[in-house]
This record gives C-alpha cells, structure tokens and sequence, in this order.
C-alpha cells in the first residue's frame, strides 16, 4: 500500500564512492588541468567547504551540460556530474588531486 514511501528518508552509504573507468578518467582530466594551472591548494579548499553541496553541483553540471557540451566533452561532463552526486565524492577528488599532485612532482 505504501510501497513508494518505503524509501523517502533513505540515505546514502557513508562508504566512500568508487568511481567507474569514465568517472576516473573525467576526475583525473579535471585534477590534471588543477595541477597544471598551479591551483591544488584553492581547489582543495574550496572542495572541503563545499562538501555538503557536491549533490548540487551534480545537479548544476547536468543543468549546464548542454552549454558546456559546446567545449567539453558531453560524456565527460555526465560522468563527473553523476559522481558528485554521491555522498563522500568530493573527499575522493581531494585524495585523487593529492595523489596526482605527488606523482608530478
């Protein structure tokens, strides 16, 4: 009888996200591009504040896609977008941008 009320107040796991082959491969093109602009520090700041947000921005990426699809590739932007939707994604991205940041330097 109240079959779609089952899962009103369901919440995500809080074991962290492990991304797919294309969410990896858009993460780790979004890291690089941080590294090489020399802005890891403000981009990881900026990702620890915004934490409670990251469903959001998940939901403004999807917004903006066909925009950003003129410049960026529109998979990418899908994938990337899907991953921050996840609770714990943007704690991934920090670990991931780390751990890039280490292997070029």
């Amino acid at each position: 009888m109240f079959e779609w009320l089952k899962h009103a107040f369901a919440i995500d796991s809080v074991a962290p996200p492990q991304p797919t082959a294309s969410q990896v491969k858009a993460i780790d093109a979004v890291c690089r591009e941080v590294i090489r602009r020399q802005m890891t520090l403000p981009a990881q700041m900026l990702l620890e504040s915004s934490a409670p947000l990251s469903f959001v921005a998940g939901q403004l990426l999807r917004f903006l896609e066909p925009f950003l699809g003129l410049i960026l590739d529109a998979a990418s932007i899908r994938d990337f977008a899907s991953f921050l939707e996840h609770r714990g994604s943007l704690e991934y991205i920090c670990h991931r941008l780390q751990e890039l940041q280490e292997v070029d330097h």
